[in-house]
């Protein structure tokens, strides 16, 4: 067998390694590909469409993840049968089928307890007007291929054959790193302009390059996005949010132009840096904050699904700063207020994208109270600063704990030790008065209907004005029972 030597200091020894161990773990993705062909969904169905004379092949998605060694969720396929037919195959081997997408010619099933999805293949057309294609059925498997959005996603595999079918180069792409469209980028992105997100969402997912033509349409074709609706864009903003690294997509957004049409906030965040004053580079940083945020996340929380609000809300904490900036004699700058800003302008702009309101109003309450632990680490703060800091966070503690610390990136060292350590003594303390006093629903020790008895009133404003009364002494000096807090507010009542 022939040996390849090839000098470290050789100018493509590098490129040419990469390349190599790109080539050696392909071979493992086809290996994979092959096991995978062979499971029971995959076999059960292929037989069933081979018998009624009809081609299968898996598609998208599981023949790339297959390939690059990363867990296979789910099944897609496409097929030469049309949906009538599809329904009619599948009924004798599952147990569930539903058609909800039949006028795109997509039958779901149910198959030996997994969920699959086939399609007639597909040959669409678009007006350049809106996002919704015209509907045409093909006939052959290449022509569906194509029209995908990238070819690493244009990849298929025929069942039970196991060819592989890779019009444009998917394979290559795969090993090379790189995203890149099945067809002229700026034809691919002007029939559906969402594909354009999703380059920033699969080059974070996939951890891939994207093809600087790709890039240059992006950047060329940005105001497209126009056609989209908010609700689809929001689905890839999540979406991209979820992945392991967003950053990557993020600046892919933010370099072509395409964030600024629908987050322009996160942009705005590349404040103009006046050579006299002199402050942190907020989008840098607050991409360095949703990185730690992040990692903080899945070090306590390993298990968990992505934390979507506590992610958007790390990213958007600053987007008050452009606002409220102001540039102080001496070469300071200030930003007052612009935690409160910020929330308001989060909460305009997710209701834009049409988010739900529970995730718009975490993700509101967590940029206005970002700011709220710094005093603490000014100095220590009483029990009653601690238990209304708990109130206030509510069920937002504990993402209000992970961004708090990841809002640390300064270089200092000794600062930032100073605040982990007041972060870590804050938890502590907050452990401590939850074990002794159930923190976490802290209210008054007489309701309201108790406080209209001993003051003899009606409903009304006086009534919230006692409860409220009831509930600082409560937050001030803890639980001091029933009877003492009837005496106090008895004597509130007298001396008001």
């Amino acid at each position: 067998m022939a040996r390849l030597i090839l000098s470290a200091r050789h100018p493509d020894a590098e490129r040419v390694l990469g390349r190599l161990v790109g080539m050696l773990n392909m071979a493992e993705g086809v290996a994979r590909l092959g096991a995978l062909a062979e499971s029971p969904v995959i076999a059960t169905l292929a037989l069933a469409f081979a018998d009624a004379g009809f081609d299968l092949a898996l598609v998208g998605g599981p023949v790339r993840d297959a390939l690059l060694g990363r867990p296979v969720n789910d099944l897609d396929f496409t097929t030469d049968a049309r949906p009538d037919d599809i329904l009619r195959i599948v009924k004798p081997v599952s147990t569930a089928q539903w058609d909800i997408g039949r006028a795109f010619g997509t039958i779901g099933a149910r198959v030996r307890g997994e969920q699959v999805e086939i399609t007639t293949y597909r040959a669409d057309s678009y007006d350049g007007v809106t996002r919704k294609p015209t509907v045409e059925f093909g006939d052959m498997i290449e022509g569906d291929l194509v029209r995908r959005d990238f070819t690493v996603n244009a990849m298929a595999l025929r069942v039970p054959g196991r060819t592989l079918v890779d019009p444009t180069g998917g394979v290559e792409d795969l090993v090379r790193g790189v995203l890149r469209t099945p067809v002229d980028p700026a034809i691919s992105f002007g029939d559906d302009p969402l594909r354009m997100l999703r380059a920033a969402r699969f080059s974070s997912q996939l951890e891939f390059a994207v093809d600087p033509a790709t890039v240059a349409a992006i950047t060329e074709l940005r105001a497209s996005l126009g056609i989209v609706s908010p609700e689809r864009i929001q689905s890839e903003l999540v979406r991209l949010l979820q992945t392991r690294d967003p950053v990557r997509g993020i600046r892919l957004l933010v370099d072509t132009g395409l964030m600024q049409e629908f987050l322009p906030e996160v942009p705005a965040l590349k404040l103009e840096v006046d050579e006299h004053h002199h402050h942190k580079d907020v989008y840098e940083h607050s991409l360095t904050v949703l990185s730690q945020a992040i990692e903080l996340e899945r070090s306590r929380h390993p298990e968990s699904a992505p934390d979507v609000p506590l992610r958007i809300a790390a990213l958007l904490h600053d987007i008050g700063k452009p606002a409220t900036r102001r540039l102080e004699p001496g070469g300071g700058v200030t930003f007052h207020h612009h935690d409160v800003k910020g929330a308001r302008l989060a909460r305009k702009r997710l209701q834009a994208l049409r988010f739900d309101t529970d995730t718009t109003n975490s993700v509101a309450q967590l940029i206005e109270q970002h700011l709220r632990f710094f005093g603490y680490a000014e100095g220590a703060w009483t029990d009653s600063a601690v238990r209304r800091y708990v109130r206030d966070a509510g069920p937002e503690l504990e993402r209000l704990h992970i961004l708090t610390r990841a809002d640390v990136t300064t270089r200092n060292k000794r600062k930032a030790a100073r605040l982990a350590g007041a972060y870590d003594d804050i938890e502590r303390r907050i452990a401590e008065l939850s074990a002794q006093e159930e923190l976490d629903s802290i209210r008054p020790e007489i309701d309201g209907n108790r406080i209209q008895e001993i003051l003899g009133i009606a409903p009304g404003r006086e009534v919230g004005e006692a409860y409220r009364w009831l509930l600082d002494l409560r937050l001030d000096e803890g639980v001091i029972g029933a009877d003492e807090a009837e005496r106090r507010l008895r004597e509130w009542w007298r001396t008001r």
